[in-house]
This record gives C-alpha cells, sequence and structure tokens, in this order.
C-alpha cells in the first residue's frame, strides 16, 4: 500500500508540473491572418507563394506582458541567418503579430528576442513557391 500512494504521489507531482509549464508556454504562429482576439487564421507550418513573393502572418503569443518597447525577428533559411525584423510594441502586450513577407523558398526558422535579448519564442515554416 505504501509503494501505491507513493506511486499516486509522484504521477499527480508530474502531470501537475506538466499542466503549469504547458499552460505558461509562449506560442508562435505562422498564419494568413490575425483575428480581433488575437487568434491565428488559417495556421500552418507550410505555405506556398506567388513566384514574386507573398507575405504571411507570424503570431506571437505570451503568457505574460512583454515588457519591452521593441523585439526583433531573427530569421534565419536553411539554417543559414537571413535577416533582422525589429518590431515596436507596447509593454502591456501579451500577444502581437508582424506580416513578413517572403521572397525565397526554403524552410525558415523565426526566433523572437525580447528587448533584454532574450530569446522569447521561435517556429519554422516551409516555404513553398508556385
Amino acid at each position: 500500500m505504501k509503494h501505491t500512494s507513493m506511486f499516486f504521489l509522484i504521477f499527480v507531482l508530474f502531470v501537475s508540473l506538466g499542466a503549469i509549464n504547458q499552460s505558461y508556454s509562449q506560442s508562435i504562429y505562422f498564419c494568413e491572418g490575425v483575428d480581433d482576439d488575437g487568434e491565428p487564421i488559417n495556421k500552418s507550418t507550410r505555405f506556398t507563394i506567388p513566384a514574386d513573393g507573398g507575405y504571411l502572418y507570424v503570431l506571437v503569443q505570451l503568457p505574460y506582458e512583454i515588457d519591452c518597447s521593441s523585439v526583433e525577428f531573427e530569421i534565419y533559411r536553411n539554417d543559414k541567418y537571413d535577416n533582422t525584423i525589429s518590431m515596436d510594441t507596447e509593454s502591456n502586450w501579451t500577444w502581437f503579430w508582424k506580416q513578413i513577407t517572403f521572397y525565397k523558398s526554403g524552410e525558415f526558422t523565426i526566433e523572437l528576442y525580447d528587448c533584454n535579448d532574450d530569446m522569447i519564442a521561435s517556429g519554422t515554416v516551409e516555404i513553398d513557391k508556385d
């Protein structure tokens, strides 16, 4: 009986910690739009753009206020640095989006850094061309 109680206690502890960790995670979405409540419209990890380029939205949802006046999106294409895009923010924002135009195909990883140079979210999207 003692072992069963100990096992149950450890199990409950792990489940609780997993739920806490999951409820406070940052999210980054690639989508065709963002609604008024900060939810992604037609989110995906793969998009097809026209031959001359196309844009999509990068939506960031945080479990806390950003507490910064700007952030930076570092973009990598096929694991090589491509460019950095800055964005002004309000310190009380818990979600925000940036419209980013892509001109090339490939696998793009976007890392989001706050004003303290801490990476707060990252995600990967595959871009194909027509």
